[in-house]
């Protein structure tokens, strides 16, 4: 259809109208960007264009509506804790997990690592966690019991256990941690001494320091919990501390003369406890038999005697014969009877010979049955008197 036809309308609204002007296009975009945004309209003969406005902006309100409440829409993760502000203030905790707040600004979230360990020193800055890395003299050098100065450098490690009284009850948790490890080791260090701090004690002084430490950690209400202190140093200051290695070299010499002393002890001790119970068991032994010997010679003596008090001249003329064999026995002399006209035949060499192999034997064993002999000697004599 042709725009020149007479039967049909022009496009433009009317039959001598001509097509709107750039300025009108602009004043129009303008008007409609007024309205929209809470601008009053150019005139009365664009209501339509209002009312199109109108329904333009409460879509866009819509929008902006929904966009907001999904602004309150955040996630937690498994190690960390959401603290809930509601106009500054706190309102809840919330643990891992999607969870949803009034958006801003009526609530926000502070969400705080609470499984990080974390690590703060003490007499000394690594160059990880500062700039500054090196010994501070002001934090680690300290007095002791018996008034000397150490150098003592801690590493303490922690982590929060309390999202809100992290964030709220102290200002600044980690220099408050860090303020009460310093007081809490000076003390500590104060009632020790020296050595016990640089040598034996290392250990127990840094328990001790965890131990008090928490205390006031939990009566600050810091929201903190140390999980270890380690001791990373501790020496005698840099003037003394030649004069102090040659006291150190001093006592491991005097421990080592004392370990290869206890070594000597234990290797002569138990060879003169051997000898000593082996002397013992000799003596007792030779007390056994002496005291054995003596009970059967007094028995045999009481034999004898019955048998005496029975028949006295037998028992002397046996008692006599057997003294002059056990003493005749060993001799090499030969008697012989001059009344006696028989003639025997003796063999004196054999005699002889056997006199001297004898001899030995017999010598010690006279020697030892001396009472014996003596008590025979004198009934030999008694029998020799009666005869």
């Amino acid at each position: 259809m042709a725009w020149n036809d007479e039967n049909n309308k022009n496009p433009w609204g009317g039959n001598n109208q001509t097509p709107p002007e750039l300025e009108e296009v602009i004043k129009d975009f303008k008007n409609k960007f007024n309205t929209r945004f809470g601008g009053g309209s150019s005139g009365s003969g664009k209501g339509g264009v209002s009312k199109a406005a109108k329904g333009s902006l409460k879509y866009f309100v819509i929008l902006a509506v929904l966009l907001w409440l999904l602004s309150g829409i955040y996630i937690v993760d498994p190690a960390e804790k959401g603290v809930v502000l509601r106009f500054g203030a706190y309102q809840n905790t919330t643990d891992q997990g999607p969870h949803w707040r009034i958006p801003y600004p009526f609530e926000s979230v502070y969400k705080v690592n609470v499984e990080q360990i974390r690590a703060t020193e003490i007499g000394f800055r690594n160059i990880q966690n500062s700039s500054y890395s090196g010994a501070v003299s002001s934090e680690s050098l300290m007095l002791t019991k018996d008034e000397n100065m150490v150098d003592v450098k801690l590493a303490v490690q922690y982590k929060i256990a309390d999202a809100q009284a992290y964030l709220f009850n102290v200002f600044n948790p980690e220099l408050t941690l860090s303020h009460v490890v310093q007081s809490v080791i000076r003390q500590v260090v104060g009632d020790n001494t020296m050595d016990h701090v640089l040598t034996t004690g290392r250990e127990q002084v840094a328990q001790e320091v965890k131990s008090a430490s928490q205390g006031l950690l939990n009566e600050y209400n810091t929201g903190l919990v140390i999980t270890a202190v380690t001791m990373q140093d501790a020496q005698p200051p840099i003037q003394v501390k030649a004069a102090f290695d040659d006291v150190v070299k001093a006592r491991e010499d005097e421990q080592r003369y004392i370990n290869e002393a206890k070594a000597y002890a234990n290797d002569i001790v138990p060879k003169a406890r051997g000898a000593s119970q082996r002397l013992i068991a000799e003596a007792e032994a030779y007390k056994s038999q002496v005291v054995s010997k003596s009970e059967g010679e007094a028995y045999r003596f009481n034999q004898i005697l019955e048998e005496y008090l029975k028949a006295p001249v037998v028992t002397k003329e046996r008692l006599y014969r057997e003294t002059l064999e056990e003493v005749l026995g060993s001799t090499s002399k030969v008697i012989v009877d001059s009344n006696s006209d028989s003639l025997m035949y003796l063999p004196i060499d054999q005699l002889i010979n056997s006199s001297r192999s004898s001899s030995s034997s017999s010598t010690s064993k006279t020697f030892k049955d001396t009472p014996t002999s003596q008590s025979n000697d004198g009934s030999v004599l008694r029998s020799r008197e009666n005869r």
